[in-house]
């Protein structure tokens, strides 16, 4: 076994969430590399992704206020440059990344895995070192970017978990995804590389425009068109959808299951829309025989064949904008103002 304890003690930089007022309690800060715990590596961070959730962190919005000092960011990417011990299979230089939550292995979902949760309940990619538990680590195919394999992580994982794990989706499925934020854009890649068609939604044609260079099949702006379920099952011949990736919530719920297919399935994952005021009438969930199912993320197996998915069929995951680490501060905003069509990444 390799180890490399050079580092231990040197200084290197981080960012904390602070007082979780919002944007302004991200802060910079200096710390020590630690010692390395049995059974876990430091990992030199080459590059971090952005989610909507690091926002919610940030403003104490995603379950009970954090630590002040928690290192933020579920999603990266690096070198592994020290090894502690018991670990096995793991060498210094491997190019590495891991699913945020990293307890959860393999298996059934179980909500424990919350207590290992990269970001929240333990620190961290966005900062310059990360200690991880080895057996977590996923190693980067040769081919593939520190960049694109952070942008995979966490959007990837759990749009994944709805098409493969839940979906089920074959060549031919129709899928429906919502926005063009990371999970949508990474589901529409994902539907794209097994032979299915996408319908996807946007207020903005510019994104949509993109999403069509993507592969995108159907793109409907919701702004301009409100019964946009009404125009998705019509442009898929009146049958509906197969797979719906629902990343908005209750808010666009309704109009999702309006579009469903017979026997169609459901993955809920998101709450950005809010609560509608009049409730969500559910009856074509009985009508259409539809499972509707909520998702949380998904394991380090499922990102292990997410990242083989890609390199295997030689597709990039489509990475809007890269900031500097110095920069994250200003990233973290341009993910606030939705911007972006994909992900956001932090390199360096």
């Amino acid at each position: 076994m390799n180890t490399n304890t050079s580092r231990q003690g040197q200084p290197f930089q981080a960012f904390e969430i602070g007082a979780q007022q919002g944007l302004d309690s991200l802060r910079q800060v200096t710390r020590d590399t630690p010692d390395i715990p049995p059974g876990e590596v430091l990992v030199r961070v080459r590059a971090a992704a952005l989610n909507h959730r690091d926002l919610s962190i940030l403003k104490g919005q995603y379950g009970a206020r954090k630590s002040e000092t928690r290192v933020p960011g579920g999603d990266g990417a690096g070198e592994v440059v020290a090894v502690g011990e018991g670990v096995d299979g793991v060498q210094l230089g491997d190019r590495v990344t891991a699913p945020h939550f990293v307890r959860w292995i393999d298996g059934e979902y179980d909500p424990a895995v919350f207590v290992a949760d990269l970001g929240s309940s333990r620190d961290g990619w966005l900062s310059e070192y990360i200690l991880l538990p080895a057996a977590a680590l996923v190693k980067l195919p040769d081919g593939m970017s520190d960049e694109d394999a952070a942008a995979l992580g966490a959007a990837g994982i759990t749009a994944w978990t709805v098409l493969q794990t839940l979906g089920q989706m074959k060549p031919g499925d129709w899928v429906l995804t919502l926005g063009t934020g990371g999970v949508s854009i990474l589901a529409l890649q994902i539907a794209s590389i097994a032979g299915a068609r996408v319908a996807i939604t946007s207020s903005s044609d510019d994104k949509l425009a993109i999403a069509r260079e993507l592969g995108a099949d159907i793109t409907v702006n919701y702004r301009k068109d409100p019964e946009w379920a009404t125009t998705v099952r019509a442009a898929t011949g009146g049958r509906g959808v197969d797979i719906v990736v629902e990343t908005v919530g209750l808010a666009t719920l309704e109009q999702s299951l309006s579009a469903c297919a017979p026997n169609a399935r459901v993955g809920l994952l998101g709450a950005l829309g809010g609560r509608p005021e009049d409730g969500v009438q559910l009856g074509n969930l009985i009508l259409g025989n539809v499972i509707l199912k909520g998702i949380t993320s998904g394991s380090r197996r499922m990102l292990e064949d997410l990242l083989t998915a890609f390199d295997t069929n030689g597709v990039q995951p489509k990475i809007d904008r890269v900031f500097p680490f110095a920069e994250t501060p200003a990233a973290l905003d341009y993910l606030a103002n939705a911007r972006h069509v994909g992900k956001i990444v932090i390199a360096g």
